[in-house]
């Protein structure tokens, strides 16, 4: 296996000791090395990443991502990144545990978007009077992070201006989607296949399936489909088990064949004719190029 590809968990190097850690964008080349930063990753984390100069393309779950001065990203525990080439941008970079956006109480249910993944924007673009604010808000985090205090003012410091900031980035993603056309009844449709889709995945293969649970019939789910990614419902549940598969391939020493019972497959051949027909490469031949593993050697 190829030590590059990892599974990375927060682990800030000492001293430092909370649960959020900010840097500039420039350090990544410094702590981690060119060839580290431009591997592709899987978090235990958050990561934000706000493009403050500059441009660069960067891959979310093996998808390119075009970002120029503006671009805020938001990636969540689990999904495979990698930050790409480019080394001419520069920005903030964000990273904090999962549990540290968690509200303090129950009692603070304005905030309990914030701990909720399906909340929160995945990509927000930022006009030039909101990336400045954005921005003072992060160095502010910076140089909050390094106060001499006790670590528990800290944190309770940063959490809030961790909240904060992601209500905004809400807020501005609320905004746009507003200024966008009303939703269709068939983007609904849409979103509520998509959403069921994420739950079910694993268990459920045949658009049949999610039509009769939806209540609608194959037709109507196909045209919703269609209008809103110009893509088939059967495409779009392949495409979903296909990511998950890559996820378990890379990011895991899984067998191909639990994999194949992982993502609800009967027989570990029947896992590897629908993942070859779909990404054009068998499961092992995938994890091999992903990992850069020369293929295995045969006697003669």
């Amino acid at each position: 296996m190829n030590a590059d590809i990892q599974r990375l968990k927060y682990d800030p190097t000492a001293p430092y000791r909370l649960d959020l850690e900010v840097y500039p964008a420039g350090d990544l080349w410094r702590r981690g090395g060119k060839e580290k930063v431009q591997t592709t990753h899987r978090y235990d984390f958050f990561m934000l990443v706000c493009i403050t100069q500059g441009e660069c393309v960067q891959w979310v779950d093996f998808q390119p991502f075009a970002c120029a001065q503006g671009t805020f990203l938001i990636l969540r525990p689990g999904q495979a990144h990698n930050l790409g080439s480019d080394e001419d941008w520069e920005g903030w970079i964000v990273l904090f545990r999962a549990e540290f956006a968690m509200p303090l109480s129950a009692a603070s249910g304005d905030l309990a978007l914030m701990s909720d993944r399906a909340g929160l924007p995945e990509k927000v673009l930022l006009d030039r009077d909101q990336l400045r604010t954005v921005s003072r808000s992060i160095q502010q985090m910076y140089e909050d992070a390094h106060l001499e205090a006790p670590l528990d003012h800290v944190h309770a410091l940063l959490r809030h201006q961790l909240h904060a900031l992601l209500a905004r980035l809400s807020i501005l993603q609320g905004r746009q989607q507003l200024k966008e056309p009303p939703v269709s009844a068939a983007s609904q449709r849409f979103k509520r296949f998509q959403a069921l889709v994420e739950e079910r995945f694993a268990n459920w293969h045949q658009v049949a399936d999610y039509a009769s649970h939806l209540g609608y019939t194959e037709k109507s789910l196909g045209r919703s489909l269609a209008a809103a990614t110009g893509m088939t419902a059967k495409g779009w549940i392949a495409a979903r088990i296909n990511l998950e598969a890559k996820r378990l391939l890379v990011h895991t020493e899984l067998p191909i064949g639990a994999i194949a019972d992982r993502l609800g497959f009967d027989e570990a051949t029947h896992f590897t004719k629908f993942f070859k027909r779909e990404v054009r490469c068998s499961p092992a031949e995938f994890r091999r190029r992903q990992r850069g593993d020369s293929p295995p050697s045969h006697a003669g």
